[in-house]
């Protein structure tokens, strides 16, 4: 009997030679399993492998197509010859890791370490609770640090969150182009996701009470700050309307502030409406992408069943990652992090609009993204394939969309990850590459 590796080696094979070419759609899953004599459920990991190793890139509506072509990327290959990552978005700073050391230095004594290894709950301790209040303020708000509980990452916050509001089988709003991994948790937790419409402000609150009105809503998750992938930030009048209407209909909010410390002088929607806000955020953005936790700030209403929830994933934090995160806010590591970072998401964000000029490229001085809508005759996924040609990862429209229908051709271009020379490298190519004719790469 075939193993998927084998079925997934013997495809990878035909990319690297050429039989299978960038841009060419692989049959659909079933067929697939039936041409090479296999269980659906091993074509199903075959698929998953050929992504996992970066050579197919899936389509909603449409299917899988091959992402590489064979042989090293075509000259800009980073350091050690990986690929130029627009895919992935982890900021890092120069400044960033001498300063955690500092901090790190001092947590590893063996009388402070003993300490910091020991178990700890999702409610931390009281001094930890305050530094987390201070960390996540802003926009003249501060939440109560008896209203903050901790989770091991971001992910982990989001899952419990959902978990706790929405019940299986229930149903979440959310903006119909949204964070991938809340489609995931969705499918494991058995939720149905609801696309809410978004104009150039983000999240319209009247669709919010228009789809509860159809079929009630358990909950609704929202990017209102830095939203990923539109790099949309609703203001202060569009968040007030949200505000008014999600107590109005009696729905919750899930509000992921994971990018808003990069736009840090607006206060989040759990100022507005705060006993129907669970605000969860990260330091995976905000410090570095390697030591974790997860923040949720939750009504006192709600914080019994996020606890439950945080309890029963196993999603509970590591106490040394908690007392690293205190020391840091408390020495001002934290402060100095963050302005650096927003000071290069802005230079950022100006390489991008210089290079990119001319094309229908939204972005924000604030973000480490873009959202690019793609010039014809390009498609969403012939872009991002013939990108792979040139070593180029790109996060393409579907990866982020809810719902029926086809997605965009439109990707998202992350800034954060590649050194700038290097990003300046892949953008200019990029851009020559959006001007230049799809040739083979576009079917009818």
């Amino acid at each position: 009997m075939k193993d998927y590796q084998s079925v997934a080696d013997a495809v990878a094979e035909q990319i690297r030679t050429g039989t299978l070419r960038s841009g060419d759609r692989l049959p659909p899953q079933r067929d697939f399993a039936r041409q090479h004599g296999i269980a659906n459920s091993t074509a199903a990991r075959v698929y998953r492998e050929l992504a996992r190793r970066g050579l197919t890139v899936g389509e909603v509506g449409r299917g899988t197509f091959v992402r590489a072509e064979s042989g090293p990327p075509v000259a800009l290959a980073e350091p050690a010859g990986n690929r130029i990552d627009l895919e992935l978005n982890y900021p890092v700073v120069p400044e960033q890791a001498p300063l955690l050391a500092e901090g790190l230095a001092r947590l590893v004594r063996p009388d402070v370490l003993g300490h910091a290894l020991r178990p700890v709950g999702m409610a931390g301790a009281p001094a930890i609770r305050e530094a987390a209040a201070d960390l996540l303020a802003r926009g003249g708000w501060r939440p109560s640090p008896h209203r903050v509980l901790f989770a091991g990452n971001g992910r982990q916050a989001v899952a419990a969150a959902v978990t706790a509001l929405v019940p299986p089988g229930g149903r979440l709003g959310v903006e119909e182009l949204t964070y991938p991994v809340i489609k995931t948790i969705a499918t494991r937790l058995g939720i149905t996701l609801v696309p809410l419409a978004v104009d150039g402000q983000g999240l319209v609150p009247e669709a919010v009470a228009e789809a509860h009105r159809d079929t009630p809503l358990h909950a609704v998750y929202v990017q209102p700050t830095l939203h990923n992938p539109l790099s949309l930030t609703m203001s202060g009048e569009r968040l007030a309307r949200l505000a008014e209407v999600l107590p109005r209909i009696g729905v919750p909010a899930i509000e992921d502030a994971v990018w808003a410390f990069l736009h840090d002088e607006l206060p989040p929607l759990a100022a507005l409406a705060p006993e129907h806000t669970v605000l969860v955020d990260s330091l995976s953005k905000r410090i570095a992408p390697g030591l974790t936790l997860g923040f949720v700030v939750a009504p006192s209403t709600m914080t019994t069943d996020i606890s439950s929830a945080l309890r029963a994933g196993g999603w509970t934090p590591a106490r040394f990652a908690l007392e690293a995160a205190h020391r840091w806010q408390r020495d001002g590591v934290v402060t100095a992090i963050v302005q650096a970072k927003q000071r290069q998401a802005a230079a950022r964000q100006e390489l991008a609009a210089r290079l990119l000029a001319g094309f229908a490229v939204r972005g924000d001085p604030c973000s480490y993204h873009c959202w690019w809508r793609l010039p014809r005759p390009w498609r969403a996924d012939t872009f991002v394939a013939a990108a792979a040609r040139h070593g180029i990862a790109l996060a393409p429209a579907a990866s982020f969309t809810v719902g029926p229908g086809d997605a965009p051709d439109a990707i998202r271009l992350g800034l954060a990850s590649p050194g700038s020379d290097v990003l300046v490298q892949a953008l200019t190519t990029l851009a020559d590459l959006a001007r230049s004719a799809p040739d083979d790469l576009v079917t009818d």
